[in-house]
């Protein structure tokens, strides 16, 4: 099976031992040890497909998700109500995730070397920053002034005082630049 093939493959490079200090659900902290080269490299390979294919939202929501899943499960809660919930989440983000990536093994490490999916929201000439790409460099001033907008307004309103210096963080001639 693949599982059987990558655990063997990327064992014999040391990738996949895992350890570290667990804290038990009866609150007592345990060291455990684990060895899982198979999963480590496809949960490598599955985050680069990730990276590719979900929104930047869904990136960040499903790590949370992707915590409380997990301790769901660790706490013996697999039948609970919630992880039926976060499991259809996880499910519904899965829906263009499909591709190919190239990992590259080394002792000790699983890098993923290249990735493509049919389903990508990277675009080349939109990331490039160069003179032929697509993206209009001009929309960035006016983004970044509204993006900075409720900022702009605290610290014009408030100075916000910095924590442990004396004074504030912005003068007022940091906040009239900021206005232009």
């Amino acid at each position: 099976t693949l599982i059987e093939t990558l655990n063997k493959l990327a064992g014999e490079y040391g990738i996949g031992r895992i350890d570290h200090i667990e804290n038990r659900l009866v609150g007592i902290k345990s060291r455990e040890v684990y060895e899982a080269p198979g999963a480590v490299v496809l949960h490598t390979a599955h985050r680069a497909l990730e990276s590719l294919t979900l929104g930047r939202d869904q990136v960040r929501f499903k790590e949370v998700v992707a915590a409380e899943y997990a301790r769901l499960i660790y706490n013996g809660q697999w039948y609970s109500a919630l992880h039926q919930d976060l499991a259809a989440y996880v499910h519904s983000t899965q829906r263009f995730v499909s591709g190919v990536v190239r990992v590259k093994l080394s002792p000790g490490n699983c890098a993923v070397v290249g990735r493509k999916s049919e389903h990508s929201l990277y675009s080349h000439s939109l990331a490039t920053y160069d003179s032929a790409d697509q993206f209009d460099h001009n929309a960035a001033l006016g983004f970044i002034k509204l993006w900075g907008l409720p900022l702009t307004t605290q610290a014009q309103a408030q100075l916000l005082p910095s924590i442990g210096i004396e004074g504030n963080l912005l003068q007022q001639e940091d906040v009239k630049w900021l206005s232009n």
